[in-house]
């Protein structure tokens, strides 16, 4: 069983209608404190979700090369206490962008300070080079960002960004670590991980890169690890009640992975093919320690398509999902939230839409993480679309749920 413990609907007065249909939500607790992020807003809550407060990311910091732009992740870092709230900025007319990572203590929660990172920052001859699609997530000692980077509509790298915790929470001069590839990209990053942060990332449609970077190391390893073959495409959720491909923006990217019992869990979408009339998502677990394949454990429909997991375990090693499901016979877009046991995911729906969107446009990923203090149930991210068909008939939810 599934329990939702919250499944709060951010209506109007806490978005200020900038919400997307790919709207790509992140959230994060810490007791009464709770806080959202989504294309184009934020909203903070003092009071465990009673009443969620705007907050503007257009207007909040001091506008920067072509002002804020869209994606944004926010996490809770139980240990140091303190919110960390990922910004992406967009380009200069020379093509230049940066993302900004903001820092709020949670004694003094909604109060910001802040850094700034540029490709020019890491080489000045990148000057054309703009950031995109970043992910963030935490070891015990390090945050660590990834990014794809691009010059125009050209991916050029994938880079990880390493910053010290404790320097993020005490606000003085921040050093950090950083490196990049030309052979991977849009690199996800383990929820969860320990001393050492787990990357994965395609090589092909049945091979997964999987890197680590160790707290107590300058250097990353890396290892592929071949998994069952799978299809890209056609992501398509027809029949779609409403007419429309709510999938036709999907991809295979990872969108989910977390450690835990020993296990790095990988999930993305996956096309449908001759078992596996919708899309779903593929679910491939590894051993942590070896690298060796440990289990296949998708999740699919034979009346619907699944899309957009992501994925983190709870203090108990459980995994805990958020992901989207529709399509087949009669079935808008819905947010799920679900649970593994030893031998099965359990799910259950959040919120289903009343219509389809009016374009073929949706997700590009959801939130999954642990709650704090209560670290045995998770904290999700969702949206449906309800009363309408337009971008601001988008609804965002913050849901908190447990096995």
């Amino acid at each position: 069983m599934v329990a939702l413990v919250k499944n709060l609907a951010l209506g109007a007065g806490a978005t200020a209608s900038f919400t997307s249909t790919v709207d790509e939500p992140t959230a994060a607790a810490n007791g009464q404190h709770l806080m959202m992020t989504g294309n184009w807003f934020a909203a903070t809550s003092v009071n465990g979700g009673a009443a969620f407060t705007h907050v503007d990311p257009f207007t909040l910091f001091p506008a920067s090369v072509g002002g804020f732009c869209c994606d944004q992740i926010v996490v809770y870092n139980p240990k140091n206490k303190i919110w960390i709230w990922l910004l992406q900025y967009s380009s200069t007319p020379a093509g230049n962008n940066i993302f900004r990572l903001a820092v709020s203590r949670d004694a003094t929660f909604g109060t910001w300070y802040y850094w700034d990172f540029a490709p020019t920052s890491l080489n000045a001859s990148w000057a054309t080079m703009w950031f995109d699609y970043p992910d963030m997530a935490f070891t015990d000692n390090n945050l660590f960002v990834t990014t794809n980077a691009f010059v125009g509509n050209a991916w050029q790298r994938a880079f990880v960004f390493r910053f010290p915790l404790a320097t993020l929470a005490s606000g003085a001069a921040l050093g950090y670590n950083w490196w990049s590839t030309t052979s991977n990209g849009s690199l996800r990053l383990c929820q969860g991980a320990g001393a050492t942060m787990h990357i994965g990332s395609h090589n092909s449609l049945s091979q997964i890169k999987v890197i680590d970077w160790a707290d107590a190391s300058s250097g990353l390893t890396m290892a592929d690890v071949n998994v069952r073959a799978w299809t890209a495409g056609p992501y398509s959720s027809s029949p779609a009640v409403g007419g429309v491909n709510w999938l036709g923006r999907a991809d295979q990217r990872i969108t989910g992975a977390c450690l835990g019992k020993a296990q790095i869990t990988f999930m993305w979408t996956a096309g449908a093919d001759a078992t596996h009339p919708f899309p779903y998502i593929r679910v491939v677990r590894i051993n942590e320690a070896n690298k060796a394949l440990a289990d296949e454990p998708d999740i699919w429909s034979k009346n619907g398509a699944w899309a957009y997991p992501a994925a983190a375990v709870n203090s108990e090693g459980q995994i805990g999902i958020s992901a989207f499901y529709g399509g087949g016979a009669g079935h808008h877009p819905g947010h799920v939230v679900g649970v593994r046991t030893a031998t099965a995911w359990n799910t259950a729906l959040s919120a289903t839409s009343s219509n389809d969107p009016g374009t073929p446009a949706w997700g590009d990923y959801l939130w999954c993480a642990p709650h704090s203090p209560t670290t045995a149930h998770w904290v999700a991210s969702g949206y449906t679309i309800n009363g309408g068909t337009a971008r601001t008939n988008i609804v965002p939810r913050y849901i908190e749920f447990q096995a």
